[in-house]
């Protein structure tokens, strides 16, 4: 299956994947974007831009279509998407485009994993917050609430990190 794990920065996506790939040795972990373009050496902006987001999301597009089977990749387009709507410059964003570029690589995926924000979890205080909860937000509009008819099989997956594993392992399994 390729499942993407979807959801705003610090929510645990990574450490769930990590933990699910303990169990389920056959599949692969394609990273994040973010970190995939920062090795290939391109420079991403601080505050984060609109542009810094189109490129993370074209390039979630060509590692949807690139993978192959068994494997969880770390963000959605739709993550992309998300952010380019919450930031300052969001009046210049075609969201049709995106949205119309984000169907193929979607309708790859047997599954999206929306891990939503778990109070538990530790923030350093440089971030900013109310980024994490607007992308928070619109991630659970696109993907629990469907507010764009995508249709898509998600499953949200809350709770300590034991409970998430066994969560996605029986829907899996």
């Amino acid at each position: 299956m390729r499942i993407a794990v979807s959801g705003t920065h610090y929510t645990g996506k990574t450490t769930l994947i990590e933990d699910l790939i303990r169990e389920l040795p056959n599949y692969e972990i394609i990273e994040e974007p973010y970190y995939q373009l920062e090795e290939r050496g391109y420079q991403f902006a601080y505050p984060p831009s609109l542009e810094d987001f189109e490129r993370q999301f074209l390039f979630s597009l060509q590692s949807i279509k690139g993978s192959g089977e068994n494997v969880f990749l770390d963000r959605s387009p739709l993550d992309f998407i998300a952010y380019a709507l919450s930031i300052e410059k969001a009046f210049s964003f075609d969201l049709n485009s995106w949205l119309n570029q984000a169907m193929n690589a979607l309708a790859k995926l047997e599954l999206i994993l929306f891990v939503p924000i778990d109070n538990s979890i530790s923030v350093p205080k440089s971030e900013n917050n109310q980024l994490r909860f607007d992308v928070d937000e619109r991630l659970r509009e696109m993907l629990i609430d469907d507010c764009f008819s995508l249709d898509l099989n998600v499953m949200e997956v809350t709770g300590t990190r034991q409970e998430r594993v066994k969560t996605v392992l029986r829907y899996l399994l």
